[in-house]
């Protein structure tokens, strides 16, 4: 089985193990300290010799000795290294967003770097360690640190996604529930090891036997506390559907012993992830605990870099798109594009455009779900299908005002009713223009995937939309297409 293997609840580890897995977690973070540390002497260091090389600021005539910054480059490397830890840089995640981590660093450093500078006037000046700081060697100092330091995080993290990958330092995960969104955790955390899970077990409201993707039902609610103490449990995840508040409370009070951490799915509490705000009914206080995100501004800027990123798009690679067309007439008979009609903005339909992947006569016995390793793909079919090209004449739709560059992804008519009676909440992912791209299809959900889970991601998109989160979903997909890194893309 491919990813975190079952576990046999007989041979889970010892105590002893559990402490050792505790230390190895500091060790995580004592590392991760001390690369931040070696990086900012790295960076000051490399910023001493660009100053002669790089051509950016006029070349100093004379330089004072490196020796002579030492009591600078602890400075800033204390003060930068303390800002990382008040900000919360140290709190490891699981798993995270490159680009936020780029953000936060910038940030961080940006402030450590100004207010050590500031501490050096204050309390070097006048004395033996006074040495001149000229503004063109603080700004390589910041420069040089966001590079090495964004580098040398990027390493540690290898480097223990690589451990959790064998086996080391994984907490024992219980997870409550046998429904569609447990199956879909479940699955999700066997088929990436890297996010350091190993699961004990599932836990239901009824005794039950067998298993679920390979893993043993081990119990009922109430066998909660003792399955923690006894099987070593350190995460626990709630995965209900259609649950009762007054159920969950009961769980989350079963799950409350020593440093357990416990998490919930999102199906009922995902109608309050966006910002809870107080408004007021004549004199009534009312909780608004859903506020669509884009209104207002907001979707005139929204719209503004759609026409933008569009009209950029299409002139720039409107030769590699003639290119394309020619090629596909040259494999198959049939036309260069392939217009569907799939449901955008209030469910209207729209004819959304895509470069032909298939061989013409694909439909012939009706339209089907596109699957892996489908036979009606053409070679070149395939090759844009994993590079996303097969999308790029939507950007005639963006300009047209049909659809963005991000948000939920399209789905055929008959595809949105039946996942419309099915999934609750399905029609709230149509409050927004579809998408080229989406938050759900940078997380993998592409392609024959959960359209349950799809939809959560959708619903976070709409309920949290941003512009950093706009322009962070088109960085990750550019940069999942160009190191093919796209999961389920077919």
């Amino acid at each position: 089985m491919a990813g975190n293997p079952p576990t046999d609840v007989n041979t889970i580890s010892p105590r002893s193990l559990s402490l050792s897995n505790d230390h190895l977690k500091a060790l995580s973070t004592a590392t991760l300290l001390l690369a931040d540390a070696i990086m900012l002497v790295v960076a000051f260091i490399a910023s001493y010799e660009a100053r002669e090389f790089l051509p950016f600021f006029a070349r100093p005539q004379e330089q004072p000795a490196p020796s002579q910054y030492l009591p600078t480059i602890i400075l800033h490397t204390s003060t930068v290294v303390a800002m990382f830890y008040f900000s919360q840089l140290y709190h490891l995640k699981r798993a995270f967003s490159r680009i936020d981590q780029l953000r936060n660093v910038i940030g961080t450093v940006t402030l450590g770097t100004l207010l050590a500078s500031g501490m050096q006037e204050f309390l070097l000046q006048n004395t033996s360690l006074e040495t001149a700081y000229p503004r063109s060697l603080l700004f390589y100092v910041w420069f040089f640190s966001v590079v090495f330091t964004v580098m040398g995080r990027e390493v540690h993290r290898r480097l223990w996604t690589l451990l959790r990958r064998r086996g080391v330092v994984r907490d024992n995960l219980l997870i409550v529930g046998d429904g569609p969104f447990a199956h879909d955790i479940t699955s999700h955390i066997r088929n990436n090891p890297e996010l350091g899970y190993v699961i004990v077990g599932i836990v239901t409201d009824e005794p039950k036997q067998g298993e679920m993707l390979g893993y043993p039902f081990i119990g009922v609610y109430t066998d909660i506390p003792r399955l923690i103490d006894d099987l070593q449990v350190e995460q626990v995840i709630v995965a209900l559907t259609d649950y009762r508040r007054g159920e969950v409370l009961d769980l989350i009070e079963l799950c409350q012993r020593g440093k357990v951490d416990i998490k919930v799915f999102p199906d009922m509490f995902s109608y309050v992830v966006g910002d809870l705000n107080v408004d007021d009914l004549g004199g009534m206080a009312l909780l608004t605990v859903r506020d669509i995100a884009l209104r207002g501004w907001k979707l005139s800027l929204k719209r503004a870099m759609d026409l933008f990123g569009a009209g950029m798009g299409l002139v720039v690679l409107s030769p590699l798109m003639l290119l394309t067309a020619l090629l596909i007439r040259l494999e198959s008979r049939g036309s260069v594009f392939y217009s569907q009609v799939r449901m955008g903005l209030d469910g209207r339909p729209f004819p959304m455009i895509k470069f032909r992947s298939m061989r013409a006569d694909a439909e012939t016995n009706g339209r089907t779900w596109t699957v892996e390793n489908d036979e009606r793909v053409t070679r070149l079919g395939r090759f844009m299908r994993g590079n996303n090209w097969d999308e790029i004449p939507q950007l005639i739709n963006v300009l047209l005002g049909q659809m963005s560059l991000v948000g939920p992804r399209p789905e055929r008519p008959m595809y949105v009713q039946e996942f419309g009676r099915q999934i609750p909440d399905y029609m709230m992912r149509h409050r927004e223009k579809a998408g080229m791209t989406g938050w759900a299809q940078v997380n993998g959900m592409r392609g024959d995937t959960s359209i349950a889970l799809r939809t959560e991601f959708d619903r976070h998109y709409v309920e949290n939309w941003s512009l950093w989160l706009d322009i962070v979903i088109i960085i990750r997909t550019i940069w999942q297409t160009v190191t093919r890194s796209n999961r389920n893309a077919y």
